[in-house]
């Protein structure tokens, strides 16, 4: 087996428009494709007999895609929790400049915050937060 490398994350949202707003402005991702996928070859890629989808990739300044994902069909299940140790829970950490004050402009785009930044090791900040969807969100400061 050779795996040869990470491609994206995915995250199911409830409104793609909303989850691209957010993640343009909170966190500065570029929108560089959108596209639906009705029945097909999607079917079989995400085992849904009926599956109809629209998805959005958002790439990172230094690289990486995030894919945001809204089904038409099946309908999404909520799953909002606060607890990080739900089994299946997961989270993007993004590394930061100025940990304090990216935390407190995502929170005004309409994120949750979980907790502010704490320094766990000296020269280290880390805080959770979750998007607009409940996604987890893990900022990352190193000095």
């Amino acid at each position: 087996m050779v795996i040869k490398g990470f491609n994206h994350v995915g995250l199911v949202v409830s409104d793609l428009d909303r989850a691209i707003s957010f993640y343009q402005n909170a966190l500065g991702l570029r929108l560089t494709q959108r596209q639906i996928r009705n029945r097909g070859p999607i079917e079989k890629v995400v085992g849904y007999s009926d599956a109809h989808l629209e998805f959005a990739l958002m790439e990172f300044q230094s690289g990486g895609t995030l894919e945001l994902i809204y089904y038409f069909s099946p309908e999404s299940i909520d799953r909002p929790t606060q607890h990080r140790s739900v089994i299946g829970g997961s989270h993007i950490g993004f590394n930061v400049e100025n940990i304090d004050q990216v935390f407190d402009s995502i929170k005004k785009y309409g994120a949750t915050e979980l907790n502010p930044p704490v320094e766990v090791i000296p020269g280290k900040k880390v805080c959770y937060l979750q998007d607009i969807d409940g996604n987890w969100i893990e900022l990352i400061e190193m000095k």
